[in-house]
């Protein structure tokens, strides 16, 4: 279980690093900017070389909301579910820190959002309460279906970890206008704990709305896909 635990750490620092550092370094930068679209496929990278680097040990979750939606589904058991989220918590929070670390080593820097979740006034878009809430349930879901449908044993092994990871990059594509794609608890809590004020208050959100998501997506999948 320890080695499962360090991996866990190590993937959720990758990927909070990873993908938020793209955001706050990269996305923006004058003219050589990599955008929307940089954050999105950067995200989805973190999730593929992550997932064939430790997948093999730990399952290669990262993500308190896919340990919830996996354990629904029968596909992990509820003992480990506790340690996996505090695993992943210490990951995403040590990858924020060392994150700020280094953007704030820029004179006059102005971090912004520093990549945090939110909505209403801090959605990219403008966009309420509702419209987040929906999204990061739906996608949440979404993206558990993949994970249990491309982890199933009718699938060919080891092509998991690019379906996963091209997900996660659709996600990102569809979602960073409303909220800057949270469907990660992790995530939204290690960038919230670094903004504070709105961002820890608006936190609670990026709590429910994955969790909610991978309990539907891991629901849908015992019905649709666990069959002989």
């Amino acid at each position: 279980m320890q080695k499962k635990l360090l991996a866990e750490v190590i993937g959720t620092f990758w990927l909070v690093f990873g993908g938020c550092g793209s955001a706050v370094l990269a996305a923006g930068f004058p003219e050589l900017g990599i955008g929307f679209t940089g954050v999105a496929l950067a995200f989805g990278l973190t999730v593929v070389t992550m997932a064939y680097a430790v997948g093999g040990i730990s399952g290669g979750h990262f993500n308190p909301a896919v340990s919830v939606g996996l354990t629904v589904a029968g596909r992990f058991p509820a003992s480990g579910l506790l340690p996996y989220i505090v695993a992943q918590l210490v990951g995403a929070i040590l990858a924020a820190a060392v994150l700020y670390v280094i953007a704030t080593g820029k004179a006059g820097v102005d971090l912004g959002g520093f990549a945090a979740n939110g909505y209403g006034a801090h959605s990219p878009g403008g966009y309420g309460m509702f419209s987040a809430l929906l999204i990061e349930i739906v996608l949440t879901a979404g993206f558990l279906i993949v994970i249990l449908g491309t982890t199933h044993g009718r699938v060919p092994a080891g092509f998991a970890p690019l379906a996963i990871g091209l997900a996660l990059t659709l996600i990102h594509l569809i979602s960073i206008p409303v909220t800057n794609t949270s469907v990660n608890p992790a995530r939204s809590t290690s960038q919230a704990l670094f903004v504070g004020g709105w961002a820890i208050q608006q936190l609670w959100l990026f709590w429910v709305a994955p969790i909610a998501g991978a309990v539907l997506g891991g629901l849908i999948w015992k019905v649709v896909g666990e069959h002989d």
